[in-house]
């Protein structure tokens, strides 16, 4: 996912999205516990595909009170 993806989305989308994320996060954890995980580069692109989320969030939160 691309940042521009990211930026065009409301704030609810983007929760929902986070919220997909890390529910994926957690089971590919449990994969990579259990040894089932095949596809590990995957861990690595929810991680950041969060990171660009929260920044993104983080980002809109700022200029609101910037704004205020």
């Amino acid at each position: 996912m691309k940042a521009v993806d990211i930026r065009t989305k409301s704030a609810d989308e983007l929760k929902d999205q986070l919220i997909q994320l890390k529910k994926e996060q957690f089971n590919l954890r449990f994969q990579k516990a259990s040894g089932q995980l095949e596809n590990t580069a995957r861990v690595n692109v929810v991680r950041r595909d969060i990171a660009r989320i929260k920044t993104i969030i983080g980002e809109r939160a700022r200029s609101a009170d910037a704004g205020k």
